[in-house]
């Protein structure tokens, strides 16, 4: 029901502009060499505009040429006819190829003011470049500054300029030189065009190293709640290590008349137990090598579900209205993993709540049943505007949810609700499958 509204809105707004917009975010999508210009614009209309302006240009450009050498220069209609079609058809392959047109085009203009020095009637007229062929020199001009390098476009420039020079030992006399125009108003052309350019390059690599950071970070981020969930379950594992090897050691004199063998079994169990303790800690002082935690982190018994009313209770004196409904005997009903996930996954909930929507009414609900449990946090639309959910996945609080869901081999789901709240769904197993497993696997 939330978009209804929006795409009449969309519907009435001006066109003009959007296609402004849409046609300088085209122009700002630079070609790479051997494609054709606007070659990847996001539209097709835009794709195909280049060979519409040009073919437009030529049509107009070559009865205009030809009349004009004919009609103003009284050049013979031959010549007439044969600089019309030279000077202005391969302005075709502007769009494919800009700097062999350019070539063929300065070489067949070269060739009509040659011809124009011999014309009855060049004085009082522009010369050597003609009015059409300044037009077509300026549309190939922005052809080869949106395609071009800059050094391209400089030497394309000076030798434009050096033409001009070299024709101007033959100007006729009385004629309008127009050296001096083309090569300004081309200079001008291609330092805009190529300046356009230039920023559709940056722009391009900047959208690349924002999409590689983004993954860098994401990366980064999924590691550090990885190595957060194992120094954290190495408290739960090492408690249970260290059980083995106290009953291990003490069951000789617990159990009075074991036989040699049975002890030699006990003692065997026992030194197991503590080579894997000591591969533990070693692994875990990697995993702590910034040295954070601090040994008073260490010692710190992990929270569980019987530690969610404290947190409710904190939370609503930060100004955050929640309620919690505990299942009786959910407390105790988990194994350790699990119940230290649960826990976690309504701490990072909660968190998310009151920093995206301050003052919400939020739900927290655990209930058990048979084979798993169920964590929901429910919170209402935020009173006022703040900061946008996570929508990346690359934010601590939902990728801390779902590494510790994976962990327990469970299930997630997250989204907003119509109402402009927000869901978190876990669904943990009391039986979890191998989670050493679950962690080496890479995320889907």
């Amino acid at each position: 029901m939330t978009d209804t509204p929006r795409t009449p809105a969309r519907a009435r707004g001006p066109r003009g502009p959007r296609a402004l917009a849409s046609l300088g975010a085209a122009l700002r999508t630079p070609a790479r060499a051997a494609e054709p210009l606007f070659a990847r614009a996001p539209k097709a209309w835009q794709r195909h505009l280049p060979y519409l302006v040009t073919a437009v240009f030529v049509i107009t450009l070559v009865p205009v040429t030809i009349a004009v050498l004919s009609n103003d220069y009284a050049a013979a209609g031959g010549w007439a006819g044969a600089l019309g079609v030279a000077q202005t058809v391969p302005l075709l392959l502007a769009v494919t190829r800009p700097l062999a047109a350019w070539l063929m085009i300065l070489l067949a203009d070269t060739v009509g003011a040659v011809v124009l020095v011999h014309a009855e009637q060049v004085a009082r007229h522009a010369w050597p470049w003609t009015p059409m062929v300044i037009v077509g020199y300026l549309l190939l001009m922005a052809c080869l500054g949106l395609r071009e390098p800059i050094r391209t476009l400089i030497g394309v420039w000076l030798a434009t300029g050096a033409v001009g020079v070299v024709l101007g030992f033959f100007k006729p006399a009385g004629v309008i030189d127009t050296v001096a125009l083309l090569f300004v108003l081309s200079g001008v052309v291609l330092a805009l065009t190529g300046a356009l350019r230039g920023l559709g390059e940056a722009q391009r690599r900047i959208a690349e190293q924002e999409v590689i950071s983004e993954a860098e970070r994401a990366r980064r981020t999924l590691l550090e709640e990885r190595a957060r969930i194992a120094r954290e379950l190495h408290d739960v594992v090492a408690h249970h290590m260290s059980v083995i090897t106290v009953q291990a050691d003490s069951a000789p004199y617990r159990l009075p008349g074991m036989s040699a063998p049975v002890q030699e079994e006990f003692a065997t169990i026992a030194a197991s137990a503590r080579e894997s303790l000591g591969e533990m800690r070693r692994l875990l002082t990697v995993l702590r090598g910034d040295g954070g935690d601090g040994p008073g982190g260490e010692r710190a018994p992990q929270p569980g579900l019987s530690r969610l009313q404290q947190l409710v209770e904190t939370t609503v004196r930060a100004g955050q209205p929640v309620e919690l409904s505990l299942a009786a005997g959910a407390a105790g009903a988990a194994p350790p993993a699990v119940d230290l996930s649960a826990y976690r996954i309504v701490q990072e909930a909660l968190a998310n709540v009151v920093r995206h929507a301050p003052g919400a009414p939020t739900r927290v609900s655990v209930t058990v049943d048979e084979d798993e449990i169920l964590v929901l946090v429910v919170n209402g639309p935020a009173r006022e505007a703040v900061v946008e959910l996570e929508s990346s996945g690359t934010g601590h609080g939902l990728v801390g949810m779902r590494e510790r869901v994976r962990l327990t081999g469970g299930t997630l789901d997250t989204g907003p609700l119509p109402d402009g709240g927000f869901r978190v769904a876990a669904r943990l197993p009391l039986v979890p499958p191998d989670g050493t497993a679950r962690m080496n696997e890479e995320p889907s």
